[in-house]
């Protein structure tokens, strides 16, 4: 399928994204300080502006209330003044953060006298396709800002009239403080027409990044001309192990499943050493359901009241809900082998006092992030220092995690002779 094989739509994809590759073209070239006076504007705008994006942002969960949808995916679309007030730290944070282009990842004197150099450059223009969350928006743009990418934006219809009004804010901000606004765009449209123009854009997109549900990123990365960086769905996993302090353990399956159930890094499934069930598993139960968690669990779990049956469906899924998969191991290498069938390799936490086996498993398993006596809910990149994150890319290939401003980047040699001659 070409570009404008959808017609209209793909004609309007190329338009913005040839007004963003002449954006970035005098972006990569922008000072730290002035990419961080962008930011800061866009920081103070959405705070000053507030009221609008609220107003626009209430449109878009009435419409989502009024068709019934559930209600975790209207709180990852609602905005409240403390997410909008998130949303302007977050800019805060990555103009605090050093920028990376120009950065040298390595360099050296070759032995005929030319000098190597390995540095950061921007990718150039950065297509996100995202769903709900609106608070991504201002995210991206600041984060593909700083790296001196231009970023086009396509966020789900669900959250249409919050994107465009944050947007236009972000817009002209980027304005006023002295950089070409293009370098942060909506991508028109309302169907799924450009949505795949915008897959199909190669040559004018230079890399796409999928941020949402299991559905969303396989249709991106099975559809996609343009280059992905494929971020995860979050079927987590918290095992406690036989030498787990269990008050520890408690309280960090409860933290990481109940915290904010609608994010990737909430524990989905738990895993329970069987030395330790008959003592262990009755407490959990009864704290998880004391917050409202449905257990779906194996046999030694449903021993307990109110815990439902776990079927094959239960431990491959991402909830995103007040529900948690459960089932007892006989050991630490079976939790293993769960987890290598079930787990979707984004994060993955195991509760021990026992150095050896925090060991064998931070090494076998293969995940994204993996946590020893913290919560899976850590694996985020503000938590990690690295300010608002774009993604959590659970691919192996050029990034992996948390996706900071560094990983917004490649690289070129730079190599300079004098006169040399091969």
């Amino acid at each position: 399928m070409s570009t404008n094989a959808s017609g209209g739509a793909g004609d309007l994809v190329l338009a913005v994204a040839e007004r963003a590759r002449a954006a970035s073209h005098g972006l990569a070239l922008a000072t730290r300080a002035e990419k961080d006076r962008a930011l800061e504007a866009m920081a103070d705008a959405l705070l000053a502006r507030e009221a609008e994006v609220l107003a626009a942002n209430d449109e878009d969960v009435a419409r989502a209330e009024s068709g019934g949808t559930p209600a975790n995916i209207v709180d990852r679309l609602r905005l409240t003044p403390e997410r909008v007030a998130g949303m302007a730290q977050g800019l805060r944070d990555v103009a605090g953060l050093p920028d990376p282009v120009g950065e040298v990842v390595r360099g050296s004197t070759l032995a005929n006298g030319l000098e190597l150099r390995q540095v950061r450059v921007p990718f150039g223009v950065v297509g996100m396709i995202y769903e709900a969350r609106p608070n991504v928006t201002a995210d991206a743009a600041g984060i593909c800002l700083k790296s001196g990418n231009a970023v086009l934006l396509r966020g789900s219809s669900s959250a249409r009239t919050s994107n465009a009004a944050i947007v236009a804010v972000l817009r002209d901000a980027i304005a006023q403080a002295g950089l070409d606004p293009d370098v942060v765009q909506l991508v028109p449209g309302d169907t799924h027409d450009s949505v795949k123009a915008l897959m199909r854009a190669r040559g004018h997109v230079d890399v796409l990044i999928p941020r949402g549900g299991a559905g969303l990123i396989r249709s991106v990365v099975e559809e996609s001309t343009v280059p992905v960086i494929e971020t995860g769905v979050g079927n987590c996993h918290v095992y406690v192990d036989r030498a787990a302090d269990l008050d520890k353990a408690l309280a960090i399956v409860l933290n990481a499943k109940t915290h904010r159930t609608s994010v990737c890094n909430a524990a989905e499934s738990l895993l329970v050493h069987a030395d330790i069930a008959d003592v262990f598993v009755p407490r959990v139960v009864a704290a998880l359901q004391g917050s409202g968690v449905t257990v779906h669990g194996d046999a030694r779990f449903r021993a307990e009241d109110g815990v439902v049956a776990a079927t094959d469906e239960d431990y491959a899924q991402e909830y995103l809900s007040l529900d948690i998969a459960a089932a007892v191991v006989p050991d630490l290498d079976a939790a293993i082998t769960h987890i290598r069938r079930w787990s979707s390799q984004h994060t993955e936490a195991i509760v021990t006092e026992d150095l050896a086996a925090a060991r064998r498993f931070t090494a076998a398993v293969d995940s994204a992030a993996v946590l020893v006596n913290a919560s899976t809910r850590f694996t985020d990149g503000g938590e990690f220092g690295f300010g608002a994150e774009i993604g959590i890319s659970t691919q192996k290939l050029h990034a992996r995690g948390p996706m900071g401003l560094p990983e917004m980047t490649s690289t070129k040699y730079v190599v300079t002779g004098d006169g040399h001659v091969r």
